[in-house]
C-alpha cells in the first residue's frame, strides 16, 4: 500500500467509523466545510451531510458539554478541540462528568466520547498555541490519553478510540501532521500497548508522538559512537505499558525518558516511577530528558533550543556516567 500522510491517516479513519456505525458524529471548529485547519478532515463534511459533520462556534465549553451529552444519549461523538492549550476550558464537561459517569452509575453506562487535539511546539505558534496539556490530564481516573507518533498508528489508535466505551483524549502532534508512513491495515489498534521501534542493548529511549522520531534520530547519532540504543513508543500515555519498558530495562538496565514537556510534574516522572517499583534491580540509571520549566518561547532559535531534539538526547545519553 503506498505511504499517507499523518493527516490522511486521522482522516481515513473517521470517514471508515462514520461509515461503519451511524451514531458516530464529527464537530468542531472548522472541521466540517473548511476540512479542518490543518487539512486534517477534508471531505468528509460533503460524504456525511451536515448532521454528522458539522462546524461549531468557538466555545470549547460549549462543545464539550454538547458532547457529553450526546455520549450520554447514545450517539458516539468525535470532538475536535483546535489546540489542546484550550482544553483548561472543557474540564468540567470532561473530568467532572464525563469520566464520572461510569462509576456514578455503577458501570452501567458508559460515555463513548474522544476528544482530538493538536498539540507540541515548534511550529512557531507561540507560548499560548504549543503547549502539551497531557500533564494536566494523567491523574484523572477512567481517561484513556492516546498519542500516535506515526500513520498507521494514528489510523488504528483512531479506530479504537472511537469505538472505546468512555473517554479518550487523543492528541495529534502539528508537526507530525506531514509525514509519510505505510498503513497496511484498517483494523484498530489495543489501547495501552507500547511498541518497540528499535531494538538496543545499551540504553532503552522511551518517548511518544513526535519525540519517538526524536529517540530514533539520536540512535542513529549513538550508533556512531558505538552506543546501542533500544527505543520505544509509548503510543497511549494513559494507560501507560511499563512492563514492556521494564522488560527492555531488564536487558539494557539504563533508561531515558524523552518527554516534550515541562520536567516537573510530567508523564516521565510517572513512567520512571513505575520503572523504580517494579524493576530497582535491574537499573543502573534513569533519568528524564524534557523541557525547562518554562512558557515555550517563540524565537524560533531559542524555541528549538527549548526542545528536546536528536542531538541532546544523544549528548545527554554520552555525557552519563
Amino acid at each position: 500500500m503506498p505511504e499517507i500522510e499523518f493527516r490522511e491517516a486521522i482522516r481515513d479513519a473517521l470517514d471508515e467509523e462514520l461509515a461503519r456505525d451511524e451514531r458516530v458524529i464529527f464537530f468542531g471548529e472548522d472541521v466540517a466545510i473548511a476540512g479542518g485547519v490543518f487539512a486534517a478532515t477534508p471531505g468528509l463534511y460533503e460524504k456525511y451531510g451536515a448532521s454528522r459533520v458539522f462546524d461549531t462556534p468557538i466555545s470549547e465549553l460549549a462543545m464539550t458539554g454538547a458532547a457529553y451529552g450526546a455520549a450520554v444519549t447514545g450517539l458516539r461523538p468525535v470532538l475536535e478541540i483546535m489546540f489542546g492549550d484550550f482544553l483548561a476550558l472543557s474540564m468540567d464537561s470532561l473530568i467532572n462528568q464525563a469520566t464520572k459517569y461510569h462509576f456514578l452509575t455503577e458501570g452501567r453506562y458508559g460515555v463513548p466520547l474522544v476528544i482530538r487535539s493538536v498539540v507540541g511546539a515548534g511550529g512557531r505558534f507561540g507560548a499560548i498555541h504549543s503547549q502539551m496539556p497531557v500533564s494536566w490530564l494523567m491523574g484523572i481516573p477512567a481517561l484513556k490519553i492516546v498519542a500516535p507518533a506515526t500513520p498507521a498508528d494514528a489510523k488504528g489508535l483512531l479506530k479504537a478510540s472511537i469505538r472505546d466505551d468512555n473517554p479518550v483524549v487523543f492528541f495529534e502532534h502539528k508537526r507530525l501532521y506531514s509525514i509519510r508512513g505505510d498503513v497496511d491495515s484498517d483494523e484498530p489498534l489495543e489501547l495501552g500497548r507500547a511498541h518497540v521501534v528499535r531494538g538496543g542493548d545499551d540504553v532503552t529511549l522511551v518517548s511518544a508522538m513526535k519525540g519517538v522520531h526524536d529517540c530514533l534520530e539520536a540512535a542513529d547519532l549513538l550508533a556512531a559512537r558505538g552506543v546501542s540504543a533500544e527505543v520505544i513508543d509509548l503510543r497511549t500515555l494513559r494507560p501507560l505499558d511499563f512492563a514492556t519498558v521494564v522488560e527492555s530495562v531488564a536487558k539494557t538496565n539504563r533508561v531515558a525518558v524523552v518527554e516534550e514537556g515541562p520536567l516537573t510534574g510530567g508523564w516521565a516522572g510517572e513512567l520512571l516511577a513505575l520503572v523504580t517499583e517494579h524493576a530497582l534491580g535491574d537499573l543502573d540509571d534513569a533519568w528524564r530528558i524534557a523541557t525547562a520549566n518554562s512558557p515555550i518561547p517563540y524565537s524560533p532559535p531559542l524555541e528549538d533550543a527549548f526542545l528536546p531534539g536528536p542531538d541532546r538526547i544523544a549528548a545527554e545519553v554520552l555525557a552519563r556516567p
